[in-house]
């Protein structure tokens, strides 16, 4: 449910390293917790990011809710796909379901994202 490969953050967003592109969308959890996703504003290439920033809006039938950049950086790619199949976060959260790609000038911010198994963690702790 969550893979190993990943990086995760308080927010609820995965994150996958590739070199210095970073992709990121939302977890499992985050999609389950939000329900249908019908719809997914998303930013454009070459638009930059401060850690903890707004960066897609995505909407369920429940609610609006925020993506926050886990770090900073410059949006380099978006899932078109979502702007007709939003479902695909539903269905796919770690796959087809991405939400953007970014380019981070300083990996060592990875450091402060949790593992799989300590995300579960602070699944725990949050319930």
């Amino acid at each position: 449910m969550y893979p190993v490969d990943l990086k995760y953050s308080k927010d609820h967003e995965w994150i996958r390293v590739d070199g210095k592109e970073v992709t990121i969308g939302i977890t499992f959890h985050a999609q389950e917790a939000m329900g249908d996703v019908v719809f997914v504003e998303l930013p454009e290439v070459g638009d930059s990011f401060e850690s903890g920033e707004s960066f897609a809006n995505i909407e369920s039938v429940k609610a609006v809710s925020d993506c926050y950049a886990p770090f900073g950086g410059t949006v380099t790619a978006v899932n078109e796909a979502l702007e007709d199949s939003p479902e695909l976060i539903n269905t796919d959260p770690y796959g087809d379901g991405w939400i953007i790609k970014m380019e981070t000038g300083d990996l060592s911010v990875l450091d402060g994202l949790m593992s799989a198994q300590e995300y579960q963690e602070f699944l725990k702790e949050e319930e």
